[in-house]
């Protein structure tokens, strides 16, 4: 199939070359489901740690006696039911990663690829650059692509777009190897250069 590529001003179209087996692929939502929540949980730092009543400081002597008190019966001041006491159940450090094999996060990768193409959420561009790490200089080139919000995709790390999308809440610039299914579809748009294209084409072909 072939996709439109503007020039950084936004005209100038050309035509560029593109594997049907990629951008035009069936949309699977269940598929995409999977791989974007497996993504996110595999995000979670899981180092979330609680203390036993074994683990806390103090409680090693019988806070009263057994008997005479008047009061419940107690061993230590460091079961769950006492101030400062341990957790019942104490939480510990685990990992949330779920397992996806590589065919079908490729298929999920394609699925969302295809279906922002058909929504025409898709901007190819030849290349987009800025001389220099400046706010306005980005979110003028944007305009001229008639983009706001968007994922900037590019083959290889440029210092002054990264910086110049730094203070724009809703752009961000990514490689085009690290591009993932959930910053796919966090953004309502996506821009992309020439090169950064094809080597996701190659990525999932």
């Amino acid at each position: 199939m072939d996709i439109k590529v503007l020039s950084a001003a936004g005209d100038g179209a050309s035509q560029l070359v593109v594997s049907d087996k990629v951008f035009a692929a069936q949309f699977n939502e269940p598929l995409v489901h999977q791989v974007v929540v497996a993504h996110m949980a595999g995000a979670r730092s899981g180092t979330k740690a609680q203390k036993t009543r074994a683990e806390v400081s103090g409680g090693n002597s019988k806070p009263w006696k057994q008997k005479g008190t008047g009061r419940a019966r107690a061993g230590t001041t460091r079961g769950p039911l006492w101030r400062h006491g341990g957790r019942a159940f104490a939480a510990r450090p685990r990992d949330y990663e779920q397992k996806i094999n590589r065919k079908a996060y490729r298929a999920a990768m394609r699925s969302i690829l295809s279906e922002l193409v058909r929504q025409d959420r898709l901007t190819v561009v030849e290349a987009l650059e800025v001389d220099a790490p400046k706010t306005r200089a980005l979110t003028g080139k944007l305009k001229s692509l008639n983009v706001g919000a968007a994922l900037i995709v590019v083959d290889k790390a440029d210092r002054n777009l990264f910086f110049a999308a730094r203070n724009l809440p809703h752009v961000a610039v990514l490689e085009a190897a690290a591009v993932d299914p959930v910053s796919l579809v966090n953004f309502e748009r996506v821009v992309a250069t020439r090169q950064a294209l094809q080597q996701l084409e190659a990525r999932l072909t």
